[in-house]
């Protein structure tokens, strides 16, 4: 996606050891503020970072405020989409303009307890048997409060019981992770909210260890881009999608089974009812449970042949080894 970014030409300063992807989409009002509260907790933990603020193409003034200060912010980099891409396409971009070993996601609607962002990265930095950090929420404030809350409950026990893994919060826009763990997944990200939910289950289902810190939610500031009809429907896709992505057999072969066993168990019924007569829609399920395993099966086959860079845990942490 074409971006617009001054601060992009030449980069000469050392590495920092986190970077922060904050997506920005008509945050005029509060966008500042939290530019202040995360660069404050950084500085004063004096942690080397990077702030990658991101406007995506938004239609009031936030990408002029961002301009503003820029340079009165060392840490600050500003990057603006030409054209809308989602949050998703902003946090995908950012983690590959990322310069820092490790990256946080946030956002910038004052709504997560981002004076907490060193506490994230220092868990990793101490301790290479986990590969992110979620801070996990413990309360629900945002719109459609009465709705939300069973539905994602609903939503992340599918995923719990899909991807066998307790999920205290399943998209938390609050997380710091390894990027280079991440670059095999990055492409999965779709454009939308369910991004954090797709980074989430691409680790977990390929063995990275996940750490929850419980965290505070607060009321966001602004208006909230969240519609719910549709991003609750992108969120179930998003969980099946993934689990077929990574293990096919744990969603189509329960379904097989049970179609060819229940075609099964009702063609013995019929045979001692009507012996050598079999309705067509025994022979329906039969055949069905017999596909749809097939199906499964090679799935499974495609998924165990692929080679996507994707590294398990142990890999990564062999890897931290040897280049230590």
């Amino acid at each position: 996606m074409p971006v617009e970014d001054a601060s992009l030409a030449a980069v000469t300063s050392p590495a920092p050891t986190a970077t922060i992807v904050l997506p920005c989409y008509n945050e005029e009002a509060h966008v500042l503020l939290e530019i202040q509260r995360i660069t404050k907790v950084m500085d004063d933990d004096g942690m080397p970072y990077e702030l990658l603020a991101i406007d995506d193409c938004s239609t009031d003034d936030t990408l002029a405020v961002l301009r503003s200060v820029e340079a009165d912010y060392p840490h600050l980099r500003v990057v603006g989409f030409r054209r809308n891409g989602g949050s998703g396409t902003v946090r995908r971009i950012g983690t590959q303009m990322a310069r820092g070993e490790i990256v946080v996601w946030t956002d910038a609607d004052m709504s997560y307890e981002n004076e907490r962002i060193p506490e994230l990265v220092r868990v990793l930095l101490e301790d290479d048997s986990y590969d992110q950090v979620v801070g996990a929420r413990t309360t629900e404030e945002g719109t459609h409060k009465a709705l939300r809350v069973p539905a994602k409950f609903v939503i992340r026990k599918v995923a719990e019981v899909l991807a066998h893994q307790r999920i205290p919060d399943l998209n938390s826009g609050l997380r710091a992770f390894r990027r280079e763990v991440s670059l095999p997944y990055l492409r999965l990200l779709p454009a939308g909210f369910s991004c954090v939910t797709t980074i989430t289950l691409s680790f977990l289902c390929n063995q990275h260890d996940i750490k929850y810190v419980p965290t505070t939610y607060a009321k966001r500031a602004g208006t909230s881009k969240f519609h719910f009809t549709k991003d609750a429907y992108r969120y179930i896709l998003q969980v099946l999608r993934m689990i077929m992505y990574f293990e096919p057999l744990r969603v189509l072969m329960p379904l097989a089974l049970f179609l060819f066993g229940l075609g099964f168990v009702k063609g013995v019924v019929d045979m001692v009812r009507h012996p050598f007569y079999f309705p067509a829609n025994t022979v329906l399920l039969l055949v069905s449970g017999l596909l749809i395993g097939a199906v499964a099966l090679l799935a499974d086959l495609v998924v165990r042949s692929r080679d996507d860079g994707a590294r398990t845990r142990d890999d990564g942490a062999r890897s931290r080894e040897d280049a230590a």
